[in-house]
């Protein structure tokens, strides 16, 4: 099959949710707690931005909240685009807003300190200081997208930005930041593995995988009225479970620096070449012979496992080269045909360890 191809249903609905503001996909606290604890180092005297985040429901503000001084954050920023809801399942502050209020808000915290003084600081301290301090929740001017010029200074100013932007924007997004130069740890469409801004940016060492949920999908919160979902939660939420979603970073993730250990030799009879390109296949990273020092084709999801200190990615190959697309000597052929029949996409990489 191409290289872009295969997006499930699952997906498409998220997509199609992301840009229609009246159906929002919510990432679970869980998610969001089994991923960022990996990154605690990260964190300590940083601004955090989350500017997909609506903060009257986003679990990212929460986490992010009640782990301020976990974390020692210098500031938190949250924004919203204008249209989101105002359910006020998180913070009851919100609850007095005016039901048809659209209005973009952003959120900052430089603190979270015991106001109500009962020996811990904690979401219920944030409420208080947000209620207190007029100058943490304000208006934006403008509508919140994170393309705004108002959004743009504020990303200016983060160090690390943190959320669950839209999948239809996705390269859009990445590309923002990777132009300002910022870290992230994002959540993304595993589809965007092959999308050739993203692939360059592994190529360049630029984004790896996250830690968690790769391959296995994700589950997210929507709204209550929505009639397609896969399950509800133990407090009764609906859910909604997107296979094809895991996390993005610019951050050092420890896998990616191991070594995979090789034991298989090479055999021509086990690793043949594609019909149309010049490379073994290997049908799994496991597999990957330790003394082939030539090019090899492997699933995708090698990136995954990727340690650039091991090998070199070189391209990507479906009907055509990801970084050539179809050339009039390839147009027409399918380059990862094996024995006359098409193969998944490939990612073709060559061990560093050969020479």
């Amino acid at each position: 099959m191409g290289i872009c191809e295969g997006l499930d249903m699952a997906t498409k609905l998220f997509d199609g949710a992301k840009r229609a503001k009246a159906d929002e996909f919510y990432t679970r606290l869980y998610d969001i707690e089994i991923e960022l604890r990996h990154y605690k180092n990260e964190f300590k005297d940083k601004v955090v931005l989350c500017n997909c985040d609506d903060p009257y429901e986003s679990n990212f503000f929460k986490y992010f909240a009640i782990n301020f001084n976990y974390f020692g954050l210098k500031k938190l920023i949250a924004t919203c685009y204008n249209g989101s809801s105002i359910s006020g399942t998180q913070l009851s502050l919100f609850e007095e807003l005016p039901e048809n209020d659209r209005t973009a808000y952003k959120i900052e915290i430089t603190e979270v300190t015991d106001e109500n003084n009962d020996g811990v600081a904690d979401l219920v301290d944030v409420e208080s200081l947000i209620k207190n301090k007029h100058n943490v929740l304000t208006k934006l001017k403008e509508n919140g997208d994170f393309r705004s010029p108002e959004c743009i200074k504020l990303l200016q100013e983060a160090d690390i930005v943190v959320t669950n932007p839209p999948f239809s924007l996705f390269r859009e997004y990445i590309s923002q930041l990777i132009e300002y130069k910022k870290d992230f740890i994002v959540i993304g469409n595993t589809n965007a593995l092959s999308y050739r801004e993203i692939f360059t940016l592994f190529m360049n060492d630029k984004i790896r995988t996250g830690y968690t949920n790769f391959n296995v999908g994700m589950y997210f919160i929507v709204p209550d009225d929505t009639e397609k979902y896969h399950k509800v939660d133990e407090n009764g939420k609906k859910l909604v479970r997107v296979s094809t979603s895991c996390w993005f970073t610019s951050l050092p993730v420890s896998k990616h620096k191991e070594f995979i250990t090789l034991y298989r030799k090479y055999n021509p009879n086990e690793f043949p070449k594609f019909d149309n390109y010049d490379a073994i296949n290997v049908s799994s990273y496991k597999d990957i012979p330790v003394d082939y020092a030539g090019k090899i084709g492997v699933p995708v999801t090698f990136l995954d496992k990727f340690n650039p200190e091991q090998f070199e990615l070189l391209d990507a190959i479906g009907r055509y080269s990801m970084l050539t697309g179809p050339t009039p000597e390839t147009k027409g052929k399918y380059l990862t045909m094996l024995n006359g029949k098409p193969m998944f996409a490939r990612v073709i990489i060559k061990n560093k360890m050969l020479g």
